[in-house]
């Protein structure tokens, strides 16, 4: 696909930076701003199919939405693992009836989304969940039991989309479905926040106790849930990758500020790591589009494994390089004498303590150069 943003993009970008213009400004809670979004048609523009309340946009556009967005530093989407994951697993996999019930209110902003698949025994091994969802005697409805864990946004989530385990006895990759679970059932499910040692609640885990889900809400068959649950895996690397760049990017200026300011940038060794971490940032977007162009291998399995290895190593050496150029003032922080607080995190010591685990959530490096290894290199599988 030729990237080259032509009169149509140009016009679509004037009219994203005005309606963030004149919206911008307004104070507003995380699920109002989902709504406005929402109203004004700006959720689901990357959708396969139009008619929800959304409007549509190419490939190059949804580029310059997610570039607009990020730009115009817009606050941080509550509403996007709806969006941008289950809404495209819905128009891929699911049923006229589910699209109908759940693809209207994602794109109203409505309905917010967690994800709930990464448990205690089964992270990056996602095949080792222990999750168990068994049907009742009439054959309506799914009672629900088992743990999960990282699970972004569940705090605030109206639904989530479950793997579990329906086929008693089964291992691996048999035996597992994909269940759309309401989470406003009390004594039913329990979220807990996950304290981390930035100080700070990203995650959650869940506890299910006999939740339940209807079988209408059963999505691509039971059984077929390790399909259904790679697929949305595929989506989830997408336009939104080109956002986070832009986050990258300002964090890095953060970075190169700090380094003229304190004159580390003076030491080579250091800029020649500055220099490094500005160009591979630049390849990765390079990257991103070739591989949303999809013009050479459009079903290339590989490429999401290829992008999560680039963007977390890079991610986590801008973290240390952070700390290196603070020197020794890096291992302080402020404190607040007047009112006794600890010590708090600034956001460069909270970009390298948050950095550590971008090697391990979404799937290990490990993992991902296996799956390399595996499904486009053609090598032996790992023994089990």
């Amino acid at each position: 696909m030729d990237f080259e943003f032509g009169p149509a993009d140009d016009a679509f970008r004037a009219d994203a930076r005005a309606w963030l213009t004149a919206h911008m400004t307004r104070p507003t809670t995380p699920r109002t701003w989902e709504r406005l979004l929402g109203r004004d048609g700006w959720i689901g523009i990357g959708w396969a199919e139009a008619g929800y309340g959304n409007r549509q946009a190419r490939l190059t556009q949804q580029v310059v939405w997610a570039e607009e967005y990020a730009c115009a530093a817009a606050p941080a989407r509550v509403g996007h693992i709806g969006e941008n994951l289950l809404a495209p697993t819905l128009i891929a996999h699911g049923t006229d009836e589910q699209k109908a019930r759940f693809l209207p209110a994602i794109a109203r902003g409505d309905e917010l989304w967690c994800q709930g698949y990464s448990e205690p025994g089964a992270g990056s091994d996602l095949a080792g969940i222990r999750t168990a969802a068994v049907r009742d005697r009439n054959g309506d409805m799914y009672r629900i039991d088992g743990q999960k864990i990282w699970t972004s946004l569940a705090q605030d989530a109206d639904w989530c989309f479950v793997l579990v385990r329906t086929e008693p006895g089964s291992r691996r990759h048999h035996g597992l479905s994909f269940l759309l679970v309401p989470m406003d059932q009390p004594g039913r499910i329990d979220v807990r926040p996950i304290r981390q040692m930035t100080g700070t609640s990203e995650f959650n885990e869940v506890f299910f106790d006999g939740a339940e889900a209807r079988a209408g809400h059963l999505v691509g068959g039971e059984g077929n849930g390790w399909r259904v649950a790679m697929s949305l895996l595929g989506f989830e690397r997408g336009v939104s990758t080109l956002t986070q760049q832009i986050g990258f990017a300002e964090e890095l200026e953060r970075v190169i500020r700090v380094a003229l300011e304190s004159g580390a940038a003076g030491d080579p060794v250091l800029a020649d790591r500055l220099v490094c971490q500005w160009a591979e940032l630049r390849t990765m977007r390079f990257n991103a589009l070739r591989t949303l162009g999809g013009s050479e291998h459009p079903d290339d399995p590989g490429a999401p494994s290829v992008a999560k290895l680039l963007w977390g190593g890079w991610h986590q050496r801008l973290g240390e390089l952070a700390m290196a150029v603070r020197g020794a003032a890096a291992a302080i922080g402020p404190y607040d004498w007047s009112r006794e607080r600890p010590y708090e995190l600034d956001a460069l010591q909270h970009l390298f303590l948050f950095t550590r685990a971008d090697t391990i959530y979404g799937g290990s490096d490990e993992i991902q150069r296996n799956i390399i290894a595996e499904r486009v290199l053609g090598l032996p599988r790992e023994p089990r």
